[in-house]
């Protein structure tokens, strides 16, 4: 029997001076058939970044999608049994992070991996400790990601929706320890001023993902008109 074909997806929006460090870290990985970089609109040279790196697929959205958009768009754009998802942002990733987040869905230990940070900067740490499931880090089953109604209109809440209709779903749900990784905090790449103001408008984005999940499982308990 043929092992699963695994891609990996890195959404990227304006992350021409980080995309090549996470791509040669993804490119590391033993376990995956395709890498797979979607830019959502991006302005900068991340595209071409991208593209010069052998082995690496490029889809250049034409618009900005939001991060569910383009994850649903690099989904598409392949045929593969196991997806995994790492964010284009990451310091500290090698290829051995990767291949612990796809292992365990290639032994059949789960349905969906999620990758947690430790031991890596002091606030990305703090903020998995106290969401530990909204994490960009995870692989599952192709299967599990088509079967979850409008992730195209979600934007950075899109870990919140998977998380809700992987559990509603029964899916198994396994978490690893990605030691040493850190993401880059938005202050980091903007500015503290551009960066808060985009870090505000990323939790908004994720209490309308909130609501919106709630407002859907009201429905289909029959209290919410």
């Amino acid at each position: 029997m043929s092992r699963l074909k695994v891609a990996v997806i890195v959404p990227a929006y304006n992350e021409e001076s980080r995309i090549a460090e996470v791509l040669e870290a993804v490119k590391g990985s033993q376990l995956a058939s395709e890498v797979i970089v979607v830019s959502d609109g991006s302005i900068d040279n991340t595209v071409p970044i991208a593209r010069a790196i052998p082995g690496v697929r490029v889809l250049d959205l034409p618009f900005n999608m939001g991060k569910g958009g383009a994850m649903a768009a690099g989904v598409a754009g392949t045929q593969a049994d196991i997806i995994a998802f790492v964010d284009a942002d990451l310091r500290g990733l090698r290829g051995d992070h990767v291949d612990q987040i796809i292992q365990p869905l290639l032994d059949h230990r789960c349905d969906m991996c999620i990758g947690i940070f430790r031991g890596g900067e002091f606030w990305s740490d703090t903020a998995q400790r106290i969401s530990p499931y909204i994490s960009g880090q995870r692989a599952m089953k192709r299967k599990l990601f088509e079967s979850i109604p409008f992730l195209t209109e979600v934007r950075m809440g899109v870990e919140v929706t998977i998380n809700y209709h992987a559990r509603r779903q029964k899916a198994r749900i396994l978490r690893v320890v990605l030691h040493g990784v850190s993401n880059t905090h938005k202050e980091q790449k903007l500015g503290f001023v551009r960066g808060a103001k985009a870090r505000a408008q990323m939790y908004a984005e994720i209490g309308r993902a909130v609501v919106k999940t709630r407002r859907r499982r009201a429905r289909r308990s029959g209290w919410y008109r």
